[in-house]
């Protein structure tokens, strides 16, 4: 049975067992622009990448660190390797989430040098989770809570082709100075 698969840059990347020097932010860029959100359920094609990208700039305009920035950017990284599973199934499989998890703590371990604390956790989570209202609110039309969240940006759902997206993510990614604190607001105060 293989246990690696082959990624975009021609790396054999055993998921299960990540190595971070197989880790390559072009197979993360290329692999989540062509992911579709929601299963494929949105009434047009928006992926995981322009999600993300989204989030980063949720980020960036809440003047988080570059740091949450980075963990914005690549919060999904690990779907590159592994794929998604719905919200509803993937409680119902803890074992696949130990995956999950184990991944993209080697991520974060690659490009952030270690893992997320709690506050940095917890700002990934609301972002995201923010982001995921306005996108089914923009192409299903669904409300997914009473009161919409806080944004600070305005989330851009048409970025243009898989191509333009996946070049923006590196683009973006290759942006960010981890070194840079001077944007760094570090508060909670919007966390409902």
């Amino acid at each position: 049975m293989q246990d690696y698969i082959i990624t975009y840059s021609k790396r054999r990347f055993y998921p299960l067992n990540p190595k971070l020097e197989d880790i390559c932010v072009e197979d993360i860029a290329h692999a989540l622009s062509m992911l579709c959100r929601a299963n494929g359920h949105y009434d047009s094609f928006y992926s995981v990448a322009a999600h993300s990208l989204n989030c980063y700039e949720e980020a960036r305009s809440r003047r988080e660190s570059s740091r949450v920035c980075m963990a914005c950017l690549l919060h999904d990284a690990q779907e590159a390797y592994l794929s998604d599973v719905t919200r509803p199934v993937k409680q119902h499989l803890p074992e696949y989430s130990v995956y999950e998890d184990r991944l993209q703590e080697a991520i974060y371990e690659k490009f952030l040098g270690g893992p997320l604390n709690e506050y940095e956790s917890k700002v990934v989570k609301v972002i995201d989770d923010a982001m995921l209202y306005y996108e089914f609110y923009e192409f299903m039309a669904e409300k997914l809570l009473e009161e919409p969240p806080y944004v600070a940006a305005t989330p851009d759902f048409y970025r243009g082709t898989m191509r333009q997206v996946e070049q923006e993510f590196i683009n973006v990614f290759r942006s960010i100075d981890l070194e840079d604190t001077s944007q760094q607001k570090n508060t909670i105060k919007w966390i409902h």
